[in-house]
């Protein structure tokens, strides 16, 4: 038993905090019933249905503690289907990169199925069904795991192409991406753009900067108007002449 407690060894030294009964069936023979009684032991915490939390402080630790949401997406996504394989995106992104300070209770995460999204104690875990292989990302460390998370130049084009992911407005996504615009390489962006072929997104994300990013290489010319999806532009500039539809 790790620190001479309930817990074995082989759930204590895990890297990542989060945890499922089926990660211990090597350890226990009836692994629901053992992590209902680890649970009652204040060893676990329940975060959803078939998922836990090892609290990284260990035992004796205020089991009532919760880790922001991004760090329960992360660890989840990590337990399912391993670290290569998954990423925080979008809205995620930006506050593991610092362009929305304030906490939200939704997160989204990129995985390689599709997927409804999980209630959690700590809210909802929204997915992306998507390889993050073509993905532009940068290790992300939380308090449960350590993994991927986009880069600020891949946010840009994600936020732009889909704003609403996890179900929030519109405006959040925008308030991210002016605050992501000055320090991103928009040459990249664009690149990341042509790779990924999302012309449109980059249309969006161009004309929702404009006026607050700098060196923005021109968007490609599109054959029809393509909606705005409810962004704004920081500088009140015309979205048609971007190629984009008021």
């Amino acid at each position: 038993m790790a620190h001479a407690t309930p817990l074995p060894i082989g759930l204590a030294s895990r890297e990542n905090r989060v945890v499922r009964p089926r990660d211990g069936k090597a350890i226990y023979a009836h692994p629901n019933e053992e992590f209902a009684r680890l649970e009652r032991a204040g060893l676990l915490r329940r975060l959803a249905h078939g998922y836990y939390l090892i609290h990284p402080a260990g035992p004796g630790a205020d089991i009532t503690w919760l880790p922001p949401i991004e760090a329960i997406a992360l660890g989840i996504a990590i337990a399912d289907y391993g670290r290569a394989a998954v990423a925080l995106t979008g809205i995620s992104a930006s506050r593991m990169l610092g362009a929305l300070p304030r906490a939200i209770s939704v997160s989204v995460v990129s995985i390689p199925v599709r997927r409804p999204p999980v209630e959690t104690a700590g809210g909802t875990v929204a997915f992306w069904h998507r390889s993050v292989k073509g993905l532009d990302l940068q290790k992300a460390r939380t308090e449960l795991a350590q993994g991927w998370t986009t880069t600020p130049e891949q946010t840009l084009l994600d936020l732009a192409d889909r704003p609403n992911a996890g179900g929030l407005a519109a405006r959040v996504a925008v308030e991210s991406m002016w605050a992501l615009a000055p320090r991103a390489d928009w040459h990249l962006v664009r690149d990341l753009s042509d790779q990924q072929r999302r012309p449109s997104a980059y249309a969006r994300a161009a004309w929702a900067c404009a006026g607050i990013a700098q060196d923005v290489p021109p968007t490609a010319a599109l054959r029809r108007l393509v909606p705005s999806k409810g962004l704004t532009s920081w500088s009140d500039t015309d979205p048609a002449a971007y190629g984009i539809s008021a």
